[in-house]
């Protein structure tokens, strides 16, 4: 593979936003690209694809570069020499040494942190959280995500979807444990489509498209997602549904219930209505009034690592400590919607016990009014993103 000068100072800029202006990667990706709309499918490939690269493997790349804190260039040598690159004759990549850089590795690579590149808060942490399984967990949270699309079955069916997505020489396969899943064999802006802008599809993890079906959700019925973001799983819930019922779709930022709308609109879905948490009493107005309340929690994100690689160099203890008490809160005074006799879901992005199974059970152990169902988790190391998930039913 040769490199391109334009398109190699594009991958430092971007990296330069990521680490040093501390910007999200997927919206410095995002805006990169935007702003070069003559660049064709390859070149937009190789800017997204060796960014997150580069951030996944940071800290690992920056010790066998031996480099200075945000020598981005450097970094760019030593994925050359990872991806088995052309290095090229340019000034910024002197000093980068193939042999040199493959003989450290072979130092290096029974260091855990420095072999999966994360801080060495988070291995602590996830040692405590998950013991032996942790090795394995992290190894496959480095793997680069797949592209899932969730078929919106109000417009079409998975198989016409396939054979239309076929006919634009997009293969896919059907995973059968996922009924509404199409898996994109090759990576790909989906998004320019017309498929997709008829409202065909959205793009959705595998393991996300598991927490809408577990809430048991029937046409007709009043359903509450409580902590709606963007809208994903809502429209998960109303394909469901049938566009049946009645789906009250809450969130404390308005911008991502306006992001709801405009796909709602597109996927032609008509029986979702948003609300704005401005106060505990948004909560109390609707008290014993949904049969299924979804609660689909702040959380780590450290489940969807493979897709967020940038998260591990964000977050920090603090922060996730905070959350967890975040997350009880929710449980607690959100808990209050719920009929008697519904079901609720809990559920998370994360791995761990403490922002998972203990969270539950600290709620059941002051709430005796509710009984746990089941709960599941969706690990990364079974090919898609991690995810929680807990039913709960009140008595």
């Amino acid at each position: 593979m040769r490199l391109y000068r334009n398109l190699s100072v594009a991958v430092v800029d971007a990296l330069g936003e990521i680490f040093v202006n501390k910007k999200y990667a997927d919206k410095v990706i995002e805006k990169v690209l935007k702003a070069n709309p003559k660049w064709g499918a390859r070149d937009r490939r190789f800017i997204a694809e060796t960014t997150y690269d580069i951030v996944r493997w940071y800290r690992l790349f920056s010790e066998l570069a031996e480099a200075q804190e945000h020598d981005f260039w450097k970094l760019l040598g030593v994925w050359c020499v990872w991806s088995r690159a052309e290095l090229p004759a340019w000034d910024e990549l002197k000093g980068i040494n193939r042999a040199r850089i493959e003989a450290r590795y072979e130092q290096l690579k029974n260091n855990r942190v420095l072999r999966e590149s994360i801080p060495d808060w988070l291995d602590e942490l996830g040692q405590s959280e998950l013991g032996t399984a942790w090795e394995k967990e992290i190894t496959a949270l480095n793997e680069e995500a797949k592209v899932v699309l969730r078929v919106n079955t109000l417009k079409t069916s998975r198989k016409e979807l396939q054979q239309i997505l076929d006919e634009e020489d997009i293969a896919t396969n059907a995973p059968p444990e996922f009924p509404d899943a199409l898996l994109l064999e090759q990576r790909q802006n989906i998004f320019t489509r017309q498929a997709f802008k008829d409202g065909l599809f959205e793009v959705q993890d595998a393991g996300s498209q598991l927490i809408a079906p577990y809430l048991q959700v029937k046409p007709g019925m009043r359903v509450i997602d409580a902590c709606a973001g963007g809208g994903g799983k809502t429209l998960h819930l109303a394909s469901l549904m049938q566009n049946k019922g009645r789906i009250i779709a809450m969130d404390t930022e308005d911008w991502k219930l306006e992001e709801l709308k405009k796909r709602a609109r597109r996927a032609g879905v008509g029986n979702i209505e948003t609300r704005v948490i401005e106060s505990s009493k948004t909560i109390k107005r609707l008290e014993n009034s949904a049969d299924r309340l979804l609660l689909d929690v702040p959380c780590s994100g450290l489940g969807v690592l493979k897709r967020n690689p940038d998260a591990k160099w964000k977050l920090n203890l603090d922060f996730i400590n905070r959350v967890k008490e975040l997350q009880q809160h929710i449980l607690i005074d959100y808990s209050t919607m719920l009929k008697p006799g519904g079901l609720l879901v809990y559920a998370t992005c994360s791995l761990f016990p403490s922002e998972n199974e203990k969270q539950v059970q600290q709620f059941m152990q002051s709430h005796s009014n509710f009984e746990l169902l089941d709960q599941h988790v969706v690990r990364p190391s079974e090919g898609f993103d991690g995810f929680f998930m807990a039913r709960i039913k009140k008595s």
